[in-house]
């Protein structure tokens, strides 16, 4: 069980039960963040190193922040200015780091494996925040939180996954999640932007965004990965919004009460119409907050605990206990 790993490098390698381990967990830290200090005891004394070696803004700082909430010391580790600079190698870096007495190491990186490469070399808990084109975890995990809390399950949903899927770290971590978990996965986008091997995925591929939407309960756009191409893959931008954009009306085609998901950073116009954005199916700044929960899911039980529901709540104020009671069970509507 997940409580019994080191590391978090993918949900390719969970089971459905390991996941429904992490999402549980999530549900109790999602009521934490609600109290009027948010903050558990449950990682005092640990120290959690964060290693971007490529630019975030919501990863990062949902890292961070839940690191804190957790109570565990926070280092943060910035590819400018380091030793990186000076041609120090991943290996040297996050070992020196560990020296100082790291337990749990948050990487993101440009190359697909570097995590892997750290979770063989180093005795601290790694956790993969993004790793090339191969996966995002916490994204994945985060986003089929959202769904969970939003429906009451997964089995059995319909999901549309729009865009760049070949270069997307996130589309792969939330097939392998949904799939395991009994969703009905439908990918489409530009043929230039499809995996070769994306049928072994236990997905349907749909010959165009509108095939896609079809009866969808849930849309999960993703932008144009150009950090990751290395030649033109489309026309134009304009074009590309004209084939693939997802909008309003074509928002019809999925069901009345659709889910409108995107793991941002969004280019509006392009893959997601303004109007989507901001619209009433729109959950994607509630994606956000939930990150905070599931990220402190997962380093809470890489930390060596088990979900048993309610992490520890001993120093919490009285006055939150009192006011919050015990955390809900039930879905988030």
């Amino acid at each position: 069980m997940i409580g019994t790993r080191k590391d978090l490098l993918g949900l390719e390698d969970l089971s459905a039960e390991e996941l429904v381990s992490i999402l549980d967990t999530a549900r109790t830290f999602r009521e934490v963040l609600d109290r009027p200090i948010p903050k558990v005891p449950s990682l005092r004394g640990l120290t959690a190193a964060n290693l971007f070696f490529e630019a975030s803004t919501r990863t990062r700082l949902s890292f961070e922040l839940a690191e804190k909430r957790l109570s565990a010391d926070t280092v943060n580790f910035q590819t400018s200015g380091s030793s990186v600079s000076k041609g120090e190698s991943l290996k040297d870096t996050a070992r020196n780091i560990e020296a100082m007495g790291i337990h749990l190491v948050v990487i993101r990186h440009q190359a697909s494996g570097a995590p892997h490469y750290l979770a063989r070399n180093l005795d601290a808990g790694v956790i993969n925040a993004g790793d090339g084109t191969h996966e995002h975890p916490t994204q994945g995990l985060l986003d089929i939180f959202t769904v969970r809390e939003r429906r009451g399950k997964i089995a059995g949903l319909r999901v549309a996954i729009i865009g760049d899927i070949m270069h997307s770290r996130v589309a792969r971590s939330n097939i392998w999640g949904l799939t395991k978990l009994g969703a009905a996965v439908t990918i489409a986008g530009p043929p230039t932007m499809m995996p070769a091997e994306v049928e072994r995925f236990g997905v349907t591929v749909a010959r165009s965004v509108d095939e896609a939407m079809e009866g969808a309960d849930v849309v999960n756009i993703l932008r144009i990965q150009l950090e990751r191409q290395r030649g033109t893959l489309y026309p134009s931008l304009r074009e590309y919004a004209r084939v693939y954009g997802v909008t309003s009306e074509r928002l019809k085609r999925a069901k009345p009460d659709v889910i409108v998901m995107h793991p941002g950073p969004m280019n509006r116009g392009v893959e997601i119409a303004q109007d989507v954005a901001d619209g009433k199916h729109s959950v994607i700044l509630e994606q956000v907050t939930n990150g905070v929960a599931v990220r402190m899911a997962v380093l809470y039980l890489l930390a060596g605990h088990k979900a048993q529901g309610e992490p520890p709540v001993e120093n919490v104020p009285t006055e939150a206990k009192q006011t919050h009671g015990e955390p809900s069970l039930h879905p988030r509507r």
